[in-house]
C-alpha cells in the first residue's frame, strides 16, 4: 500500500526546496519505511538542486537522514520496525568493492546513489499526483517526513543516543573522519593539516585529535579569523595568515619538514595544488572537495619524487555497518564532540538553513521533523 508523505521537492535546477504531499511507492524485499526524525543538509545537496549534475528532478534529495524503522520489506533481516537508524549510501553488495569491503568504490555507485533517481530495476520510489519523481537518492531521500530506504542504506544504532546528534555520520562527518582514520593513519608525532574547516574538514580535525598525531592544524580560505577550529583539537589558521603561501606557513609550524598528511576539502584547485606543495617527504594529500566534473590540476612533477602520494577519496572508504556504529560510540561518550558543529532547523525552514550555510552562519545544518 503506498504512503503519502510531506517532503521537501526541488522543481528544476536552481529552484529553491518547496514543501509538497508526495506518494512512497510500497517497501520492496529490500526497503524500509523509515520516520525521519532528523536529516543533515550538506554541500553535495545543494550541488545537485543547482542543477549541476545531471538527477532527474523534480526530486526529492537529502542523504543524511536519521529515523525510526517503521516497516520492513520481506526479506529484509538486518532491521526491525522500531529500530533507530542511521542513514548512509547504499551500493549493489556484489561487486569485487563491495565484496572487498569498499562499498563506497561499488561499481554502480553513481546511478544507485548520486545520479540516477530510480530503484536499480528502473522503478521510482516516489511520486506527486501519479508522476514520479527523482528519488532514491543515496538509497534514501530523506528530505522527507518518511523515506523509503535502501536496505544496504539502514545503519541500525544504540537507541539512548539523540537521532539529531548523529544524523550527520551518513555522509559529511564519516568522509572526514575515514580520510584520516582510513587513509591518512597518522603514526606517532605525525603533522596533520585539513584545508577547509566545514563540517567534512572539521570531522577530519576531530578525528585527528583521536591518532597519535601531535600537530594538527586547520586552513580555512574563506575565513579571517581562526575561529572555526577552536575547540576541536586543532590549531586554527585563518586566511590572511595562509593567503600567500600555505608551504611558508606549514614550515615555520613544521620546523620546514612539510605535513605528513593533508586533507583537501575545498574543491578549489589552486589550494589543492598548494597543499601538495606543503607535503613533505612521503607525505600524502587526500582529496575531498569535488570541483565541477572535467576540473583539473597542475602539479609539480618532480616535487612528487619526494614519494608524495595524492589520493582521491569517497565517503571515508568507510564500510557503514562497522565504522558509522562506532562513531556513534563516540559521540555518546563525548569524544567525537559533534554537537559543536550541528545548528537545527525544524524541518519547514529547509531555505533557511541553506542560506545560512550558504553564509557561513551553519557548519552543519540538520533538519528536525
Amino acid at each position: 500500500m503506498s504512503i503519502t508523505t510531506r517532503a521537501a521537492v526541488v522543481e528544476s535546477g536552481g529552484a529553491p526546496f518547496t514543501l509538497s504531499d508526495v506518494t512512497l511507492d510500497e517497501p520492496g524485499p529490500h526497503e524500509a519505511l523509515v520516520r525521519m526524525v532528523a536529516t543533515g543538509l550538506c554541500h553535495t545537496d545543494l550541488g545537485v538542486a543547482s542543477g549541476g549534475l545531471p538527477f532527474p528532478l523534480p526530486g526529492v534529495l537529502g542523504h543524511e537522514g536519521a529515523g525510526v524503522v517503521e516497516a520492513v520489506g520481506s526479506a529484509v533481516t538486518g532491521v526491525a520496525p522500531g529500530d533507530h537508524v542511521v542513514l548512509s549510501f547504499t551500493s549493489c553488495g556484489d561487486c569485487r568493492n563491495c565484496d572487498g569491503g569498499h562499498p563506497a568504490y561499488c561499481a554502480g555507485w553513481l546511478p544507485l546513489n548520486l545520479i540516477g533517481g530510480r530503484r536499480a530495476d528502473g522503478t521510482s520510489t516516489i511520486s506527486r499526483d501519479g508522476e514520479p519523481l527523482g528519488g532514491h537518492f543515496f538509497g534514501q531521500s530523506s528530505f522527507a517526513e518518511r523515506a523509503l530506504v535502501d536496505e544496504r542504506s539502514l545503519v541500525k544504532v544504540d537507541p539512548d543516543v539523540p537521532l539529531e546528534s548523529i544524523a550527520p555520520l551518513g555522509c559529511g562527518v564519516q568522509t572526514g573522519v575515514g580520510a584520516v582514520w582510513n587513509v591518512l593513519k597518522p603514526v606517532t608525532g605525525s603533522t596533520i593539516v585539513v584545508l577547509g574547516a566545514g563540517a567534512v574538514g572539521l570531522s577530519a580535525v576531530m578525528a585527528a585529535a583521536l591518532t597519535p598525531a601531535t600537530t594538527i592544524v586547520a586552513v580555512d580560505p574563506r575565513r579571517r579569523t581562526p575561529q572555526p577550529g577552536k575547540g576541536v583539537g586543532c590549531h586554527p589558521h585563518g586566511s590572511t595568515r595562509l593567503r600567500e603561501n600555505l608551504g611558508e606557513a606549514l614550515a615555520a609550524i613544521t620546523g620546514g619538514q612539510g605535513a605528513d598528511g593533508i586533507v583537501e576539502t575545498t574543491g578549489n584547485v589552486a589550494v589543492l595544488r598548494q597543499g601538495v606543495d606543503a607535503l613533505g617527504a612521503r607525505g600524502t594529500l587526500v582529496v575531498v572537495g569535488a570541483p565541477p566534473f572535467g576540473t583539473e590540476v597542475s602539479l609539480d612533477v618532480n616535487g612528487l619524487l619526494g614519494g608524495k602520494r595524492v589520493v582521491g577519496l569517497t565517503l571515508g572508504d568507510a564500510e557503514t555497518q562497522s565504522f558509522i556504529p562506532a562513531l556513534v560510540r563516540l559521540v555518546k561518550e563525548g569524544r567525537l564532540p559533534l554537537h559543536r558543529l550541528i545548528s537545527t532547523y525544524p524541518f519547514a525552514d529547509i531555505d533557511q538553513a541553506v542560506r545560512d550555510m550558504g553564509a557561513g552562519k551553519a557548519i552543519k545544518p540538520v533538519l528536525t521533523f
